[in-house]
Parts: C-alpha cells; structure tokens; sequence
C-alpha cells in the first residue's frame, strides 16, 4: 500500500511522515509513505494526506501553483473515493470558503466556512494551542480507541463551521464546542495534530491506513 503525503510548502512534512511510518509498522502493516509533489504519485497512491499550518489563503494558493495537484485530488478522492485525510490547516481546506483575512474559496468538499475563534471567554487565549479533550459525536472506523477525554494536541486560530452538523465526528471544548474532527464518505479531517498527539495520533494514523470506506 502506498501512502501520498502532499507537499505544497505547508507544514512539517517530515514529522508526519515519520508518525505514519511508525503507525503503519506498529499496525503491522506494509506501507510506503511518500512524501510528494508531483500529481501522478498522489494519482497512483492508495491514500491521500494533505497537511498544513498557517493562513488558509497561502496553503490554498500553494496548493494550486502545484501544478495539476488540485484536478488529481479531486479525480482521486472525489470519484475514486479514495481514503483522504486533511489535517490542520489541510483539513480546513475541505470547507466551501475561509475568511482568514479575506474570503477564499476552498475545495468544498464538506460544505462550510472556515471563520476566527471567538470565546466569550476573555481568559482564553487565540490561538488554541496545547492538549485538549475530544468529546467524540459519532463512531468512525478512524477514530477507533480514541475515547471521550481522549487528549490530542491543537494549533489554530480558526475553526470549521461545517453546513451540516452531521458531518462532525468529534468535538473540542475551548469556549465554545469547535470542530476538531470532520468527515463524509471517504474523507476525515482533524483540527489536531496527529503527528503531535502521541499514541492517541498514532492510533487514528493506523487506523486511517485500515480504513477501506
């Protein structure tokens, strides 16, 4: 099995790699990990991760000066239906529009908007950043043994507002209830970082490379 890891500029490729490389021998599995620019390797893999940190309009435009990058995912996940997994940033990046600084389209994979946080809470610092519980809202074959509780580790400013509520998969307390895990079909996003959060990353990375939807 081939795992893409999309490379755009955005992000701490290398960490994630390893986390995954990790998960996948732990799991037992048989796994390249490819960390990757070039369209035809992510067309040719099995499954898909886009990463990111930073503004949502620089990775959107980073990812289309990938050449031919944006038309390969869409062929790939949206009608091959192969197993996506955006994280941070690359999750965002599903939702219809971000309005960091200016509005800027997205993939509109999972409708929504991607908007800045803010608590009522004066108290709580922006960003969210450190160790938070999950309060997971729907079993998924990707969050196996992560529990309520379960601590995961955030970066952001942001957050995602998805159309329908439906499409949340687990939740973070920070003031308000903010998405911290997002899907449909054959595609997840996390607004944690995985590659940062330990076994409980580990996990979701192994179980995201068994998932066969």
């Amino acid at each position: 099995m081939t795992l893409a890891i999309i490379d755009y500029g955005s992000g701490n490729l290398r960490s994630a790699a390893k986390a995954f490389e990790r998960s996948a021998r732990e799991a037992g599995l048989t796994t390249a990990v490819q960390v990757t620019a070039d369209p035809e390797k992510v067309r040719q893999a099995d499954h898909i991760v886009l990463p990111g940190v930073g503004a949502f309009a620089d990775c959107w435009q980073g990812l289309n000066a990938a050449e031919g990058m944006v038309e390969v995912l869409r062929e790939s996940v949206l009608q091959q239906g192969k197993p996506f997994m955006g994280v941070c940033v690359g999750m965002q990046l599903m939702a219809s529009v971000g309005r960091e600084y200016r509005d800027c389209e997205g993939l509109g994979w999972i409708p929504g908007e991607v908007v800045k946080m803010d608590p009522e809470d004066q108290s709580l610092k922006i960003p969210h950043m450190g160790w938070n519980e999950l309060n997971i809202r729907r079993p998924h074959p990707v969050l196996d043994g992560l529990d309520n509780g379960t601590h995961v580790y955030f970066v952001h400013s942001y957050h995602y507002i998805p159309e329908n509520n439906d499409h949340i998969l687990a939740q973070v307390d920070y003031g308000d209830a903010l998405t911290a895990v997002i899907g449909r079909d054959n595609m997840i996003g996390t607004q944690f970082h995985p590659e940062k959060s330990q076994s409980a990353g580990l996990n979701l990375f192994s179980n995201f490379l068994k998932w066969n939807p």
